[in-house]
């Protein structure tokens, strides 16, 4: 695969390397960053004047997928300056992702009563400054000085407030009406400072139970404060007042996000100032917790203005976010009226986007900037350029459909400098149903606009119009005319494992069979090893290739054998655990595959002459793997390299490829234009090993030697890696280019149809007809991501010139 497909708020993700492998293999102290409980809140101005809690608080969190205990453990509180620490001892477990309640010391004031503790203490906790730490013992710390987050036991440990004793700095000073809690999806970077922000005092216990400060009916203020959502979004990318809390903003909730770990709610000020470069609406983002808000609900938010960048190089989301703090006001308010989407012509000026002023006139980018948060409408019939993602209710319009248009209905990407403009991104909020490339979504599309991860800015639908199915048909190839005629394709079939359902082994064997007739070779990539992602050291994929072996059988295919090579364990990318490489399959009733021992994960293949002077070559290894310890592969597919024959004893060489993905590039609507493309780098060294092989196999078979380069090369045609990869067309053929230019495509991704997969070919092979078979990456339905492609070596074509069969076409129809 191309793109990793994470959803929105992976926490990994929003942090550097270094601190994603601290992460591993934790140690019981607060240095070691925790990926299980942390202190997740603490507040001590319970009972003092103004205070509405009655009691201080401790709350802590489990951040991970089980259960964890904490019975022996403590939490432990001293003053700022103190080295005395009081203990209040734990019993019981923290559930899954839960939060866990201890409550200490009750004042003379406040009204409203925590949720039901689950551990009791009697410690008086500053309501300014002070320190707490949670101790995998009930042992008092003593003699830890102001390093006490790094003292044995300690599991985590905030100093809040005018405190030395800390991890890093200090996390915000505490008041009777502010408590601190840990900031946005709970990452523990081990600095107090960046980990907390002050807000709201909202405590939550084991059973789920949350009971807030400024909940509605509870003695907050419902007066709206004077910063309006406007003043939020300010006429930049860049929120004017970012890092700053805000209280009681007011509008009305246009729409609300239920699941997963980025919840929280749209909403909209129905009265807009007079400058259009100043968005109305804004996300509240409240974590895990699901907002007690519907769409129509007028509200006051108070919270932390923040800016959230989903992804490295993305552009950033101004949200609320911090501890949240809603008030309901009323409910069945109407929404604000939607803004049409219209698009100018171009997509974005070039550049750091945030330091250049806003033009939404004349960029699609800045247009949608200045819509963030608002809702807006798609009040036009529009083309779909995407197939539907049930599973996440995604798909791809363009609201101009002569832009590059492939016949089938999508939308071509042809360089890197048209990103096609007219592309916009829904995710429906209320799912859509199966529909395919090449369908028209009817007027009436609505909702709130957000910043995904991958796909940029998209349309978070609460309606959907109508999707009427556009009849697309899957293409299939026609069988060989000729029966020394060789076809060879090549297929990602997208993490196979033998653990696989047996439905996908048989979409896929159908799909080889009737679409592709049943190849003489076939070069699969992402056949991953037989207990799939499972990391525990197996690498052999015998399971995985006779079950899909066996299913091609059933589905009335040829028995084919097989050739691969097994990588060394978690080596060569993709999935973790899985183990992906290439492999060929072949009928040995249409070709024989040459065996020359001795290939295996570490052997580079060489091109070896029958004798010095000699013209006759062979394979040292076959298969082989192309130089797999150079600095080009790491985390990456090495090159199979096989020999073949063919229509007698012709000789045929077949490199199987699958290129590093494009994991680590901006996206199209990055910050800074045009987009960083830094896995270009490793795929221009992976180019050049390839090439340098078939430049030797060239030379030394002066020519003659027939090869055949193929597989998900993660790149377009026009790339700086392909080209390397062909010698700008002189070592090699794409075949890709010999289509026209609107069928170039074999996957989409963002809405854009796109070349990723290829098959190229050695000036010795002459008489082809070539096809992308298009029966994935344009339905909902598809078996893989990826449409495979073939090549049909036509018998008789090595005279010239060239007779009428010979000459380039291609195999692919449309099926009836």
């Amino acid at each position: 695969m191309a793109y990793s497909r994470a959803r929105r708020r992976i926490v990994a993700a929003a942090l550097p390397l270094a601190v994603i492998t601290a992460m591993v293999g934790l140690p019981g102290t607060a240095n070691a960053l925790s990926t299980d409980v942390v202190i997740s809140g603490v507040y001590g101005g319970g009972g003092n004047n103004l205070a509405v809690f009655k009691n201080d608080y401790i709350e802590l969190a489990n951040l991970s997928d089980s259960p964890v205990s904490v019975a022996g453990w403590s939490v432990q509180y001293a003053s700022a300056a103190g080295a005395v620490f009081q203990m209040t001892n734990l019993t019981g477990s923290i559930p899954a992702h839960g939060k866990y309640l201890v409550q200490q010391a009750a004042g003379a004031g406040g009204t409203v009563a925590l949720p039901t503790p689950d551990a009791t203490g009697s410690v008086p906790m500053s309501a300014t400054s002070g320190v707490v730490a949670l101790v995998t013992a009930q042992i008092p710390l003593v003699g830890c000085g102001i390093t006490c987050s790094t003292a044995p036991n300690v599991k985590d440990l905030v100093g809040y407030g005018a405190t030395a004793n800390v991890e890093t700095l200090a996390a915000p000073g505490l008041t009777n009406t502010t408590a601190d809690a840990r900031s946005g999806a709970m990452i523990d970077t081990d600095n107090n400072s960046v980990d907390f922000t002050s807000g709201v005092p909202k405590a939550t216990n084991s059973a789920g139970t949350t009971v807030s400060a400024g909940d509605p009916g509870d003695p907050g203020d419902p007066t709206p404060g004077t910063v309006r959502i406007h003043d939020i979004q300010g006429t930049g990318r860049i929120s004017p007042i970012v890092g700053t809390s805000v209280t009681n903003v007011p509008g009305i909730v246009t729409a609300v996000r239920t699941t997963g770990s980025a919840r929280g709610y749209w909403f909209q000020d129905p009265t807009a100032d007079a400058d259009p470069l100043s968005s109305e609406g804004i996300f509240v983002f409240t974590g895990t917790t699901t907002p007690a808000v519907v769409a129509g609900d007028s509200v006051l938010a108070t919270g932390r203005v923040t800016e959230f960048r989903p992804a490295t190089g993305a552009q950033s989301l101004t949200e609320i976010g911090g501890p949240v703090n809603t008030i309901k006001l009323t409910s069945g308010n109407p929404l604000p009226a939607p803004v049409p989407v219209v698009f100018p012509d171009a997509y974005t000026k070039t550049g750091s986007l945030e330091a250049q002023p806003l033009e939404p006139n004349s960029y699609v980018l800045d247009w949608l900037e200045t819509h963030e948060g608002m809702r807006i409408s798609i009040d036009q019939a529009t083309r779909l350029v995407s197939p539907v993602n049930t599973q996440f209710g995604e798909l791809w319009v363009t609201l101009k459909p002569g832009q590059n248009p492939t016949p089938r209905g999508g939308t071509i990407y042809k360089s890197y400098d048209d990103q096609n403009s007219g592309r916009l991104m829904i995710a429906s909020l209320i799912g859509a149903p199966a529909a395919n490339v090449g369908s028209t979504l009817a007027a009436g599309t609505a909702g709130p606009l957000d910043y995904q991860s991958f796909g940029g800015y998209a349309l978070m639908a609460t309606q959907l119009g109508t999707i009427t199915e556009g009849g697309l048909k899957k293409q299939m190839v026609l069988p060989p005319k000729k029966a020394g005629d060789l076809s060879v394709a090549t297929y990602n079939v997208e993490n196979l494992a033998a653990t696989n359902p047996d439905s996908k082994f048989a979409k896929l064997a159908q799909a080889v069979v009737s679409n592709l007739g049943s190849p003489d070779i076939l070069a699969l990539e992402e056949i991953q090893d037989n207990n799939g992602a499972t990391d525990n050291g197996v690498v052999a994929a015998d399971q995985t290739i006779a079950k899909f072996i066996a299913a091609i059988q059933a589905a009335g295919g040829p028995t084919y054998d097989w050739r691969s090579i097994n990588p060394n364990n978690d080596t060569d990318g993709g999935e973790p655990g899985g183990n992906i490489r290439q492999v060929f399959l072949f009928n040995p009733a249409r070709t024989t595959f040459v065996d020359r021992p001795g290939g295996d994960a570490n052997t580079a293949v060489q091109v070896v002459r029958a004798r010095p002077t000699s013209n006759q070559v062979s394979l040292s290894v076959s298969p082989g793997r192309i130089d797999p310890t150079s600095d080009a592969w790491p985390s990456s597919r090495k090159p199979l390299v096989g020999e073949f024959l063919y229509d007698g004893n012709k000789q045929l060489f077949v490199v199987a490829n699958h290129f590093n993905s494009k994991g680590g590039d901006y996206p199209l609507s990055a910050a800074v234009q045009p987009p960083v493309r830094s896995s270009e780098v490793q795929r221009q060294k992976q180019a050049a090993e390839v090439n340098e092989f078939i430049s030797d196999l060239n030379t030394k078979s002066a020519g003659r030697a027939r090869a055949i380069v193929l597989g998900d090369l993660n790149d377009y045609q026009f790339s700086p890696a392909v080209q390397t990869l062909t010698g700008n067309g002189t070592v090699l053929k794409t075949l890709i280019d010999t289509l026209p230019a609107d069928q170039r495509y074999s996957y989409i991704f963002d809405g854009n149809s796109q070349v990723l997969d290829h098959i190229a070919v050695s000036p010795a092979i002459k008489g082809y007809s070539y096809g992308v078979v298009h029966i994935n990456a344009e339905f909902s339905d598809q078996a893989s991501d990826h449409d495979p492609q073939i090549v049909r070596i036509l018998t008789g074509c090595d005279v010239d010139p060239l007779p009428t069969r010979c000459l380039p076409g291609s195999p692919v129809v449309d099926v009836p």
